[in-house]
Protein backbone atom coordinates (compact mmCIF):
# COMPACT_ATOMS: atom_id res chain seq x y z
CA UNK A 1 0.00 0.00 0.00
CA UNK A 2 1.54 3.68 -1.37
CA UNK A 3 1.46 5.89 1.81
CA UNK A 4 2.17 8.85 -0.32
CA UNK A 5 -0.17 12.24 0.29
CA UNK A 6 -2.25 13.33 -2.75
CA UNK A 7 -4.00 16.80 -0.98
CA UNK A 8 -0.93 19.28 -0.04
CA UNK A 9 -2.65 22.68 -0.19
CA UNK A 10 -5.33 22.06 1.97
CA UNK A 11 -5.67 20.91 5.69
CA UNK A 12 -7.40 18.61 6.95
CA UNK A 13 -9.00 18.87 10.85
CA UNK A 14 -10.96 17.09 12.77
CA UNK A 15 -13.19 18.63 15.49
CA UNK A 16 -13.23 16.72 19.95
CA UNK A 17 -16.24 16.10 20.84
CA UNK A 18 -15.99 12.69 23.08
CA UNK A 19 -18.05 10.32 22.12
CA UNK A 20 -19.69 12.21 19.54
CA UNK A 21 -17.04 11.32 17.16
CA UNK A 22 -19.21 7.88 16.32
CA UNK A 23 -20.89 10.45 13.93
CA UNK A 24 -17.49 12.16 12.40
CA UNK A 25 -15.35 8.70 12.55
CA UNK A 26 -16.80 7.54 9.25
CA UNK A 27 -15.65 10.60 7.54
CA UNK A 28 -12.00 8.36 7.85
CA UNK A 29 -13.27 5.57 6.06
CA UNK A 30 -14.74 7.78 3.24
CA UNK A 31 -11.92 9.75 2.78
CA UNK A 32 -9.60 6.68 2.84
CA UNK A 33 -12.10 4.16 0.16
CA UNK A 34 -11.71 7.07 -2.00
CA UNK A 35 -8.49 7.70 -1.95
CA UNK A 36 -7.71 11.05 -0.26
CA UNK A 37 -4.94 11.37 1.43
CA UNK A 38 -4.00 14.12 2.74
CA UNK A 39 -0.41 15.99 3.92
CA UNK A 40 -1.19 17.65 7.06
CA UNK A 41 -3.91 16.76 9.77
CA UNK A 42 -4.73 17.94 13.09
CA UNK A 43 -7.19 17.07 15.70
CA UNK A 44 -7.98 17.78 19.44
CA UNK A 45 -9.28 15.78 22.09
CA UNK A 46 -11.40 12.64 20.05
CA UNK A 47 -9.98 14.49 17.12
CA UNK A 48 -6.70 13.43 17.92
CA UNK A 49 -8.45 9.53 17.78
CA UNK A 50 -9.12 11.03 14.51
CA UNK A 51 -6.29 12.09 13.15
CA UNK A 52 -3.81 8.97 14.29
CA UNK A 53 -6.54 6.55 12.91
CA UNK A 54 -6.41 8.15 9.44
CA UNK A 55 -2.88 8.80 9.59
CA UNK A 56 -2.20 4.88 9.94
CA UNK A 57 -5.10 4.42 7.50
CA UNK A 58 -7.53 2.21 9.95
CA UNK A 59 -10.79 3.22 9.03
CA UNK A 60 -12.03 -0.33 11.33
CA UNK A 61 -10.14 1.41 14.51
CA UNK A 62 -11.71 4.53 14.09
CA UNK A 63 -15.16 3.19 13.99
CA UNK A 64 -14.68 0.82 16.95
CA UNK A 65 -13.18 3.49 18.71
CA UNK A 66 -16.66 4.96 18.90
CA UNK A 67 -18.91 2.71 18.89
CA UNK A 68 -18.30 -1.32 20.26
CA UNK A 69 -15.28 -0.24 22.62
CA UNK A 70 -17.94 1.81 24.94
CA UNK A 71 -19.08 -1.63 25.96
CA UNK A 72 -15.66 -2.78 27.02
CA UNK A 73 -15.85 -3.71 30.63
CA UNK A 74 -12.47 -1.52 31.25
CA UNK A 75 -13.99 1.67 29.37
CA UNK A 76 -15.03 3.45 31.79
CA UNK A 77 -17.98 4.51 34.27
CA UNK A 78 -19.04 6.09 37.59
CA UNK A 79 -17.12 3.35 39.29
CA UNK A 80 -13.81 4.26 37.89
CA UNK A 81 -14.59 7.99 38.35
CA UNK A 82 -14.84 7.55 41.94
CA UNK A 83 -11.72 5.20 42.44
CA UNK A 84 -8.94 8.18 40.39
CA UNK A 85 -8.76 6.86 37.36
CA UNK A 86 -11.42 9.04 35.17
CA UNK A 87 -15.17 8.67 34.08
CA UNK A 88 -13.17 6.90 31.03
CA UNK A 89 -10.31 4.74 31.85
CA UNK A 90 -8.00 6.58 30.33
CA UNK A 91 -4.86 4.71 30.97
CA UNK A 92 -6.69 1.35 30.14
CA UNK A 93 -8.33 3.09 27.04
CA UNK A 94 -4.71 4.95 25.99
CA UNK A 95 -2.16 2.80 27.15
CA UNK A 96 -3.88 -1.03 26.96
CA UNK A 97 -5.48 -1.31 23.90
CA UNK A 98 -3.33 -0.50 20.72
CA UNK A 99 -1.38 -3.64 20.99
CA UNK A 100 -2.00 -6.58 18.15
CA UNK A 101 -3.85 -9.01 20.80
CA UNK A 102 -5.57 -6.01 22.68
CA UNK A 103 -8.86 -4.54 22.03
CA UNK A 104 -7.82 -1.95 19.42
CA UNK A 105 -4.77 -3.10 17.90
CA UNK A 106 -3.06 -0.05 16.06
CA UNK A 107 -1.11 0.08 13.24
CA UNK A 108 2.17 1.36 14.52
CA UNK A 109 4.31 0.71 11.22
CA UNK A 110 1.60 2.37 8.96
CA UNK A 111 1.47 5.30 11.49
CA UNK A 112 5.64 5.69 11.10
CA UNK A 113 5.94 5.05 7.59
CA UNK A 114 2.71 7.82 6.36
CA UNK A 115 5.21 10.55 5.89
CA UNK A 116 1.92 12.99 6.49
CA UNK A 117 2.78 15.96 8.93
CA UNK A 118 0.18 15.99 11.70
CA UNK A 119 -0.95 17.84 15.20
CA UNK A 120 -2.45 16.98 18.18
CA UNK A 121 -3.74 19.71 20.56
CA UNK A 122 -2.86 19.34 24.40
CA UNK A 123 -3.37 21.94 27.43
CA UNK A 124 -0.49 22.67 29.69
CA UNK A 125 -2.06 22.28 33.04
CA UNK A 126 0.66 24.59 35.05
CA UNK A 127 1.18 27.11 32.61
CA UNK A 128 -1.90 27.83 30.29
CA UNK A 129 -0.25 26.89 27.03
CA UNK A 130 -1.20 25.33 24.25
CA UNK A 131 0.73 23.07 22.23
CA UNK A 132 0.29 21.46 19.15
CA UNK A 133 2.56 18.08 18.95
CA UNK A 134 3.88 16.87 15.88
CA UNK A 135 5.24 13.58 14.71
CA UNK A 136 9.02 15.22 15.77
CA UNK A 137 7.60 14.85 19.12
CA UNK A 138 6.52 11.45 18.95
CA UNK A 139 9.71 9.57 19.00
CA UNK A 140 8.08 6.61 20.34
CA UNK A 141 4.84 4.85 20.12
CA UNK A 142 4.44 5.05 24.10
CA UNK A 143 4.90 8.86 23.97
CA UNK A 144 2.42 9.18 21.13
CA UNK A 145 -0.22 7.34 23.10
CA UNK A 146 0.24 9.87 26.23
CA UNK A 147 -0.36 12.82 23.81
CA UNK A 148 -3.68 11.70 22.39
CA UNK A 149 -4.10 10.88 25.93
CA UNK A 150 -3.37 14.10 27.00
CA UNK A 151 -5.01 15.83 24.05
CA UNK A 152 -8.43 13.80 24.84
CA UNK A 153 -8.43 14.36 28.66
CA UNK A 154 -11.14 15.99 29.78
CA UNK A 155 -10.94 18.34 32.61
CA UNK A 156 -12.93 16.85 35.48
CA UNK A 157 -13.56 13.64 34.20
CA UNK A 158 -10.08 12.18 33.67
CA UNK A 159 -6.73 12.62 35.80
CA UNK A 160 -4.15 15.14 34.54
CA UNK A 161 -1.86 13.59 32.25
CA UNK A 162 2.15 13.78 32.73
CA UNK A 163 4.25 14.14 29.97
CA UNK A 164 8.23 15.16 30.69
CA UNK A 165 7.25 16.15 34.16
CA UNK A 166 4.48 18.50 33.13
CA UNK A 167 0.57 18.13 33.81
CA UNK A 168 -2.02 18.30 30.54
CA UNK A 169 -5.25 18.42 29.88
CA UNK A 170 -7.77 18.45 26.73
CA UNK A 171 -6.56 20.68 24.48
CA UNK A 172 -10.34 22.08 23.39
CA UNK A 173 -9.72 24.45 26.44
CA UNK A 174 -6.63 26.20 24.43
CA UNK A 175 -6.42 28.93 22.09
CA UNK A 176 -8.65 27.79 19.15
CA UNK A 177 -11.92 26.32 21.26
CA UNK A 178 -11.55 23.07 20.48
CA UNK A 179 -10.95 23.15 16.85
CA UNK A 180 -7.06 23.44 15.26
CA UNK A 181 -7.78 25.99 13.13
CA UNK A 182 -4.87 28.51 14.31
CA UNK A 183 -2.79 25.20 14.53
CA UNK A 184 -3.17 24.86 10.03
CA UNK A 185 -2.96 28.68 9.54
CA UNK A 186 0.22 28.50 11.83
CA UNK A 187 1.72 26.57 9.34
CA UNK A 188 0.63 28.28 6.04
CA UNK A 189 -2.61 26.83 5.09
CA UNK A 190 -5.48 28.66 3.31
CA UNK A 191 -7.81 26.36 2.50
CA UNK A 192 -9.19 23.59 5.06
CA UNK A 193 -11.69 20.54 5.45
CA UNK A 194 -12.91 20.51 8.93
CA UNK A 195 -15.01 17.92 10.26
CA UNK A 196 -17.03 19.32 13.17
CA UNK A 197 -19.11 17.41 15.78
CA UNK A 198 -21.57 19.99 16.37
CA UNK A 199 -24.58 21.30 14.24
CA UNK A 200 -24.23 24.25 12.27
CA UNK A 201 -26.41 26.12 14.59
CA UNK A 202 -24.47 25.32 17.51
CA UNK A 203 -23.65 28.11 19.93
CA UNK A 204 -21.32 27.25 23.15
CA UNK A 205 -22.65 29.45 26.05
CA UNK A 206 -20.70 30.48 28.80
CA UNK A 207 -20.71 28.50 32.07
CA UNK A 208 -23.65 29.35 34.39
CA UNK A 209 -21.33 29.23 37.63
CA UNK A 210 -17.68 29.73 37.01
CA UNK A 211 -16.98 30.03 40.51
CA UNK A 212 -17.58 25.75 40.27
CA UNK A 213 -14.88 25.43 37.94
CA UNK A 214 -12.43 27.83 40.48
CA UNK A 215 -13.19 25.75 43.03
CA UNK A 216 -12.85 22.15 41.62
CA UNK A 217 -9.34 23.60 39.98
CA UNK A 218 -7.57 25.49 42.93
CA UNK A 219 -4.63 23.56 41.92
CA UNK A 220 -4.82 24.42 38.27
CA UNK A 221 -5.96 28.05 37.83
CA UNK A 222 -4.92 27.95 34.35
CA UNK A 223 -7.23 25.48 33.68
CA UNK A 224 -10.55 27.35 35.22
CA UNK A 225 -9.96 30.38 33.60
CA UNK A 226 -9.76 28.31 30.67
CA UNK A 227 -12.85 26.51 30.85
CA UNK A 228 -14.74 29.67 32.08
CA UNK A 229 -13.62 31.20 28.92
CA UNK A 230 -13.41 28.49 26.06
CA UNK A 231 -17.04 29.85 24.61
CA UNK A 232 -15.36 32.78 23.47
CA UNK A 233 -12.74 31.49 21.77
CA UNK A 234 -14.77 28.51 20.40
CA UNK A 235 -17.03 30.95 18.84
CA UNK A 236 -14.95 32.87 17.35
CA UNK A 237 -13.20 30.16 15.52
CA UNK A 238 -16.85 28.98 14.31
CA UNK A 239 -17.09 32.53 13.23
CA UNK A 240 -14.00 32.66 11.21
CA UNK A 241 -14.50 28.98 10.09
CA UNK A 242 -17.97 30.26 8.40
CA UNK A 243 -16.52 33.08 6.93
CA UNK A 244 -13.38 31.28 5.36
CA UNK A 245 -16.54 29.00 3.84
CA UNK A 246 -18.87 31.86 2.80
CA UNK A 247 -15.13 32.62 0.69
CA UNK A 248 -14.71 29.32 -0.64
CA UNK A 249 -11.96 28.12 1.10
CA UNK A 250 -13.22 26.18 3.74
CA UNK A 251 -15.28 22.91 3.47
CA UNK A 252 -17.39 22.11 6.35
CA UNK A 253 -18.53 19.37 7.75
CA UNK A 254 -21.20 19.70 10.57
CA UNK A 255 -23.58 16.51 11.91
CA UNK A 256 -27.30 16.91 10.10
CA UNK A 257 -28.51 15.04 12.89
CA UNK A 258 -27.07 14.25 16.23
CA UNK A 259 -28.59 12.87 19.67
CA UNK A 260 -25.57 11.73 21.85
CA UNK A 261 -23.33 13.74 23.78
CA UNK A 262 -19.34 13.62 25.06
CA UNK A 263 -20.25 11.30 27.52
CA UNK A 264 -22.72 8.29 25.59
CA UNK A 265 -22.27 4.92 26.05
CA UNK A 266 -25.33 3.32 24.39
CA UNK A 267 -23.44 1.00 21.73
CA UNK A 268 -26.69 1.10 19.94
CA UNK A 269 -27.06 4.74 19.46
CA UNK A 270 -23.54 4.65 18.70
CA UNK A 271 -23.79 2.68 15.88
CA UNK A 272 -26.48 4.53 14.69
CA UNK A 273 -25.08 7.77 15.18
CA UNK A 274 -21.70 5.72 13.06
CA UNK A 275 -24.22 4.88 10.18
CA UNK A 276 -25.71 8.58 10.07
CA UNK A 277 -22.54 10.18 9.87
CA UNK A 278 -21.45 7.72 6.72
CA UNK A 279 -24.40 8.11 5.08
CA UNK A 280 -23.90 11.80 5.30
CA UNK A 281 -20.21 12.00 4.50
CA UNK A 282 -20.76 10.02 1.18
CA UNK A 283 -23.30 12.28 0.32
CA UNK A 284 -21.17 15.29 1.09
CA UNK A 285 -18.13 13.38 -0.82
CA UNK A 286 -18.71 14.86 -4.30
CA UNK A 287 -18.68 18.50 -3.04
CA UNK A 288 -15.20 17.60 -0.60
CA UNK A 289 -13.81 16.46 -4.31
CA UNK A 290 -14.40 18.94 -6.22
CA UNK A 291 -13.39 21.51 -3.45
CA UNK A 292 -9.61 19.51 -2.48
CA UNK A 293 -9.43 18.81 -7.06
CA UNK A 294 -9.13 15.06 -6.25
Amino acid sequence: MSLESNVFDTALIFEGGGMRAAYTAPTISVLLKNNIYFDWVAGISAGSNNTVNYISRDPYRGRLSFTDFAGDPNFGGIRTLLRGDGFFNANYIYQHTSGPNEALPFKTETFYNNPARLRVGGFNAETGETTYWGREDMSTPERMRLMVQASSTMPGLMPEVTIDGEKWVDGVIGTSGGVALDAAEAEGFEKFLVIMTRPRDYWKQAPRNPRLFERHFRKYPAVADALNTRATRYNATKEKLLELEKEGKAKLFFPDSISINSTERNISKLRRHYVLGMEQANRELPEWQEFLGV
